[in-house]
């Protein structure tokens, strides 16, 4: 599993020019998902992206999560991260979970986000075409992969 985290002001998914989720300031996560990944996964990345210290305190210092400031988190699935450039100039997607995988896994997380208690966990669409707009702050932009991260057995 792997995400693409970014520290936002707002944010916001619009799908057909009507907004399908959004956010004010916390964390846009555009998520991917491999045919390997598990709830085990989810729940581990989840945990790290609530817990992750990248707002700044009143020294500005990245040093609160998203919990620590009552954020908000808009989540869209985004299989095109794990798009392999390697070979031609076309990317191939065959490490991306298909849809019969991937959807639960994804309805998952986001069910695993709620549980924690974040202040608002909006959505994109699964499969749609959709317009992302996001007001990031810092910038602040971090990958995730659950590859590197579990495999070193970092919490």
């Amino acid at each position: 599993m792997r995400v693409i985290v970014q520290r936002v002001q707002a944010s916001r998914v619009e799908i057909d020019g009507a907004v399908s989720g959004e956010i004010g300031q916390g964390l846009m996560v555009l998520l991917g998902i491999t045919a390997e990944d598990t709830k085990e996964h989810c729940d581990f990345l989840v945990d790290k992206l609530v817990h992750l210290r990248i707002f700044t305190d009143e020294q500005e210092k990245m040093n609160l999560s998203l919990k620590d400031i009552g954020g908000e988190m808009l989540i869209v699935s985004q299989f095109t991260l794990y798009g392999d450039c390697k070979k031609g100039r076309r990317p191939s997607f065959v490490a991306a979970a298909r849809p019969e995988t991937a959807i639960p896994l994804y309805e998952y997380f986001i069910e695993a986000a709620k549980q924690q208690g974040i202040k608002k966990v909006a959505t994109g669409q699964f499969g749609a075409d959709m317009q992302v707009y996001i007001q990031n702050d810092g910038p602040v932009t971090l990958m995730l992969d659950t590859d590197e991260i579990m495999r070193r057995g970092v919490k």
